[in-house]
């Protein structure tokens, strides 16, 4: 039978992170993948619940959460209420809040304990996953779905003078139409980390087993950016999907009780190569 248990892990700033693990309850000890999910996104958005079943019925535990500041609430979990918290965001606050879910797992007990964890992210969260992949020994394997390779690249360069200048600048969700604020710190959080926070330099350094999955049909993060990865880290398993988007066939809401090819060809890769 397959079950998902909720948990809230402290974030940073002391803010929650609503979490949830699925599997089968046959196999309570089995391997724990950790999703970690992109910019606009939340753990239950889409096809991500079904993702994670297809996981658990296939031998693995599937770990999702919101992160701390993705403008998500306990009461409002698919909407993003919370604009003021996701305004607060930087990159070092996610790699923050990665932490404190791979501790949950390594430090903890029940069914969320794990000696060491799988790593899954995707867009923005596979930068986040790739950096914290090559300082983290815990993580076993990383695979990255559409990931990015530069965290400037989240938006023109043209508009990084006006944005310092007015500190604020609004990204337009098309799904929701709202203007979603960033200030001006993810800026300085680039600034101020160039070292830890350059994702290329630390895909080179990773030495874990790592899958690159990127959809050729990409209207988001461009197959480019995979190709930028995988130079970087020639060692890494590269596969491209043919006409895959950036989600795989995704979307939200996502009404179908089965999984889209693109992305069923994405979990099925994925879990081959963590089994082997």
């Amino acid at each position: 039978m397959i079950t998902k248990d909720h948990y809230t892990i402290p974030g940073a700033k002391g803010r929650g992170m609503a979490a949830d693990i699925t599997y089968d309850d046959n196999m309570r000890r089995a391997p724990l993948v950790i999703f970690a999910h992109g910019f606009k996104g939340f753990k239950d958005w889409g096809t991500h619940n079904l993702v994670a079943n297809y996981f658990a019925e296939n031998g693995f535990r599937f770990l999702k959460f919101n992160f701390s500041h993705n403008g998500t609430t306990a009461d409002s979990p698919v909407d993003f209420a919370d604009l003021i918290a996701f305004s607060d965001n930087t990159f070092s606050i996610e790699l923050d809040d990665l932490t404190s879910v791979i501790d949950f797992a390594c430090g903890g007990s029940g069914i969320a304990a794990a000696d060491d964890v799988y790593l899954i992210g995707h867009s923005m969260g596979g930068g986040i996953s790739i950096i914290k992949t090559a300082e983290d020994s815990r993580i076993k394997k990383l695979v990255t779905m559409a990931s990015i390779s530069d965290f400037h690249n989240l938006w023109p360069k043209q508009a990084e003078e006006q944005w310092r200048l007015q500190g604020v600048m609004y990204i337009p969700n098309k799904r929701t139409g709202q203007q979603m604020p960033l200030k001006a710190s993810l800026l300085d959080d680039l600034s101020n980390h160039p070292i830890r926070l350059n994702i290329q330099a630390k895909a080179a350094q990773t030495i874990q087993p790592w899958l690159l999955m990127h959809g050729d049909a990409d209207p988001t993060v461009p197959l480019s950016h995979a190709l930028e990865l995988k130079a970087a880290q020639p060692a890494a398993q590269f596969v491209m999907l043919p006409g895959g988007d950036h989600t795989f066939g995704g979307s939200h809401p996502y009404m179908e009780n089965t999984l889209p090819a693109t992305l069923l060809k994405f979990c099925d890769d994925t879990i081959a190569f963590l089994k082997k």
